[in-house]
């Protein structure tokens, strides 16, 4: 399978543009193109979903073990239908992996494990020649990496192009494309990014379109596609979400019902992958719109998003709050389904299934957590290891239950509270799938 890594000597440089173009522009070709997305991101991937018309996804080593990042993208590169070329867009900085773990779930790491080249995205305001230099000790840190070739990004003019591209001929790195700062297109972005497709979907399919014409009309196609094909074969197998989860828990394929909608965007392709293989029936519920819970539901899953931004039109469905607050199945919850789950939300009424309040801050808690199950849940035993990831501005009153979610650090996190799950942690349930089959075994008891 051709396949390619887009990454950036740091974020800004224009990666998802640049990555996003190429995945519109190779669709408009007539490829079939699989998206996928280093590190926990949730938001970048809905941009790749809309330019290749298929579902964005994350590979991350933290997240779900090193061994199953070339599973993975096999996986997503073969559904819903076999793709002809992958692209993968990095995390931060090609060499930046987790805090005190060298280049562990680093974009580089990535590049390793999924045998690919790197097309390197280089931000060129205010640089000259030092760009050749920069690239260089790139493609030097790591010797395992093959940096295949740069798009230089933010190019002043003609003049400026031609001392770029003279300078990398000096170091042997192709130049592959050269967007200039005037043509340069991007998305809005807010608190923790940019604004989810699902929040503006027109004005989105106009950024995708604008961004499939810039890369048509400044990257050498004909030498991505090139580049892509120098990838060696992947000789592992498919990851297989029923494989992972042993095949369904039962034959009452319980309902369970997932929010999604503008408030609840964040949730990972293959949670309702292992959800259907697990044996369950999964239903979308969107907390903004719909007046109650799907007919017959026996568990909820209630991911991440920003009901910061639509708290007002969430308290306003007030059937769907008393649903929940009185529904007494597994819930499980994570960041946003947390913060839904609680009395209010700065002042705005929410479900009140959870005690406590939440409120918006001007700080960022951001990173990688290695947690325990604190207590026995719908999704975990007590003790359980899981690696996850926090991204948020908001805090909660109290901070974690008589009951908590997760102990890290030494501290406490989250709640259970009866068959509730819910946290600040974001998880990726294909790293941990027994979570899956528990809450399935749990929903159909």
């Amino acid at each position: 399978m051709p396949r390619l890594v887009v990454a950036a000597p740091a974020s800004g440089h224009g990666k998802t543009t640049v990555a996003t173009g190429l995945l519109a522009a190779l669709r408009h070709r007539g490829l079939t193109v699989s998206p996928h997305k280093v590190g926990p991101d949730y938001i970048d991937p809905g941009y790749h979903a809309l330019a290749a018309g298929r579902p964005g996804r994350n590979l991350d080593p933290w997240l779900v073990g090193e061994e199953r990042i070339a599973p993975l993208l096999r996986h997503g590169a073969n559904v819903p239908t076999p793709a002809d070329i992958a692209v993968v867009e990095g995390v931060m900085g090609l060499h930046d992996g987790a805090v005190g773990r060298g280049a562990y779930a680093s974009t580089a790491h990535v590049a390793r494990l999924i045998d690919a080249p790197v097309l390197l995205v280089l931000d060129t305001t205010a640089q000259g020649r030092s760009a050749a230099a920069l690239v260089l000790g790139m493609r030097a840190f790591d010797l395992a990496v093959r940096i295949g070739g740069v798009i230089l990004n933010r190019v002043g003019s003609p003049r400026h192009e031609t001392l770029l591209r003279d300078a990398l001929a000096e170091v042997e790195v192709p130049v592959l494309g050269a967007v200039t700062r005037a043509a340069e297109v991007t998305a809005p972005s807010r608190h923790l990014g940019l604004v989810p497709v699902a929040e503006r979907a027109p004005e989105s399919r106009a950024v995708v379109a604008a961004l499939a014409d810039l890369v048509e009309s400044t990257v050498d196609l004909d030498a991505v596609l090139d580049l892509a094909r120098t990838a060696p074969p992947l000789t592992v197998p498919a990851w297989d979400p029923a494989g992972a989860v042993g095949g369904p828990a039962g034959t009452a394929r319980p309902v369970v019902a997932v929010a999604g909608g503008p408030a609840f965007t964040f949730s990972y392709a293959e949670t309702t992958e292992l959800l259907t293989a697990a044996g369950a029936d999964v239903v979308t519920v969107d907390p903004l719109r719909d007046p109650a819970l799907p007919a017959g539901t026996r568990a909820v899953v209630v991911g991440g998003g920003f009901p910061e931004v639509h708290a007002e039109a969430l308290a306003a469905n007030a059937g769907l709050r008393a649903d929940l607050a009185g529904f007494d199945g597994p819930v499980v919850a994570e960041c946003a389904g947390l913060l839904y789950l609680g009395k209010a939300l700065d002042g705005v009424p929410m479900c009140g299934r959870l005690d406590h309040t939440a409120r918006m801050t001007g700080r960022l808690t951001l990173g990688y957590r290695d947690a325990v199950a604190g207590t026995d849940s719908p999704v975990h035993h007590a003790g359980d290891p899981v690696r996850g990831h926090e991204f948020h501005r908001t805090v909660t009153d109290p901070g974690h239950g008589e009951r908590p979610a997760w102990r890290w650090d030494g501290a406490a996190h989250g709640f259970v509270a009866g068959r509730v799950h819910a946290s600040y942690l974001h998880t990726h349930w294909a790293g941990h799938p027994q979570a899956t089959r528990r809450l399935v075994e749990a929903a159909s008891r």
